[in-house]
């Protein structure tokens, strides 16, 4: 079993980051999990929600060393999907039962896979990405940017892509 899995968090799973992630999936030999496949509700502070799909694909992204969130940049954040899968941490800092089960978080490395029409990610995007990784206690391996505005274009991101699966894969073996 590989160390490193995908959480993919887009309107559209087969455009610009739904490409982007393939390609680099299928280097590193890692699943992609689409979360518009799943039924994840958005944060409840009465945790009504707590039956959804969340802490099940939980359990199983801890079963993995590396975390690689893949979403584009809207609005200088992440997809809508991203942000209710993001959110839903609060539950893990809520529910005393559930706590041990976010501590799980402090041990993983985390990666971040977007695309947008711009020559590269805005920081306040990639900065709120970081702030959320460290306040969890995950350690941040780097992301990687397609500037997508004249559409995916593959061709354009090889070394990119080479550097970043080299990053992922020497950081404990993928």
């Amino acid at each position: 079993m590989s160390n490193a899995i995908a959480v993919f968090a887009s309107a559209r799973r087969n455009g610009n980051t739904g490409k982007f992630i393939d390609w680099i999936a299928k280097e590193l030999t890692i699943d992609v999990i689409d979360l518009s496949e799943k039924n994840i509700s958005p944060y409840d502070y009465d945790h009504k929600n707590i039956d959804d799909d969340f802490l099940p694909l939980m359990h199983k992204l801890l079963e993995y060393e590396k975390i690689i969130f893949v979403t584009p940049v809207y609005w200088y954040g992440p997809s809508a999907q991203m942000k209710v899968f993001i959110d839903r941490t609060s539950d893990f800092l809520d529910l005393e039962e559930l706590k041990d089960i976010g501590r799980q978080l402090r041990k993983k490395m985390a990666y971040i896979v977007c695309t947008s029409i711009s020559n590269d990610a805005d920081s306040s995007f990639i900065n709120s990405l970081k702030d959320t990784f460290e306040y969890l206690g995950m350690k941040y391996g780097g992301y990687i940017h397609a500037n997508c505005e004249d559409g995916y274009v593959q061709g354009n991101y090889r070394q990119d892509v080479e550097s970043f699966v080299s990053s992922v894969r020497e950081l404990s073996g993928v």
